[in-house]
């Protein structure tokens, strides 16, 4: 079975993440398999909208361990293989098609991240989305540190990044991090209905206010990212992203060198 699935409910395209034994962490074989699906979306005239879930019990936990590892032992490697990632997360973005995050169980770390990228979120209410990367000794990379405090201000972004705090589906509409929440069984209901807010719309009026409120809310985007790269060069070849590796491996809490 693909890795990705795909499913058409009239002009929307359910896009599902599908490693569930996984927990739909992403590899490099699920990121290329998200691509070729949102690219296809993208392209086809007859999709007027994207909802992107995950299969199984949860979202995404995020990046898949052994990616992590990799970057461990190789730091120099982290340009080319973050670039992949941010192109596929940025696809929901730049579509001129209204994208949503259907979040349920857990959207961890660059999951999360992945759902920022998308125009609005409905979660669960007993769902937890966060971003847990200051935990292990690096930072949100993937657009994280770009795009949050453009949903839920400064402050509260700074708060849930250098807390590597983890909120609920009730505290995250009350920041404003997800557009609606509803009970689990009732997820997919409320994930319908906005669609269909969307869908009485204009497709073309709704794809170009997409581009104009995002380039207000961003202006410079770009230098962001360029950013967050660069400060994660710098995590990646430090004593704490050793240190953090080695503490979840091993199931206790670091000792970070506070240096």
């Amino acid at each position: 079975m693909s890795i990705v699935l795909t499913e058409d409910r009239g002009a929307v395209r359910h896009v599902v993440l599908n490693r569930p034994q996984k927990r739909n962490a992403f590899d490099d074989e699920l990121v290329l398999g998200l691509r070729a699906a949102l690219q296809a979306a993208a392209e086809d005239e007859a999709v007027h909208g994207v909802v992107v879930r995950g299969a199984g019990p949860m979202f995404s936990s995020g990046m898949d361990i052994g990616f992590l590892a990799g970057l461990s032992g190789d730091p120099a490697g982290l340009r080319p293989s973050r670039r992949t990632i941010l192109e596929t997360w940025n696809l929901l973005e730049e579509m001129s098609k209204p994208t949503i995050a259907q979040i349920h169980g857990a959207c961890i770390g660059g999951a999360m991240e992945l759902a920022l990228a998308c125009d609005l979120r409905v979660m669960a209410a007993d769902a937890v989305i966060g971003l847990v990367e200051t935990r292990i000794g690096l930072v949100p990379d993937v657009g994280g540190c770009s795009r949050l405090p453009a949903v839920v201000g400064l402050g509260r972004a700074k708060e849930l990044v250098m807390t590597s705090r983890l909120v609920d589906g009730v505290e995250a509409e009350r920041i404003g991090l997800v557009n609606r929440v509803a009970p689990a069984e009732e997820l997919d209901a409320a994930t319908d209905r906005l669609v269909g807010e969307l869908l009485a719309c204009a497709p073309r009026a709704v794809g170009l206010a997409k581009r104009v409120l995002d380039a207000a809310a961003k202006p410079a985007l770009a230098v962001t990212l360029e950013l967050e790269v660069c400060a994660q060069e710098v995590c990646a070849r430090s004593e704490d992203f050793a240190e953090g590796t080695s503490a979840v491996a091993e199931k206790r809490p670091p000792a970070f060198s506070g240096r």
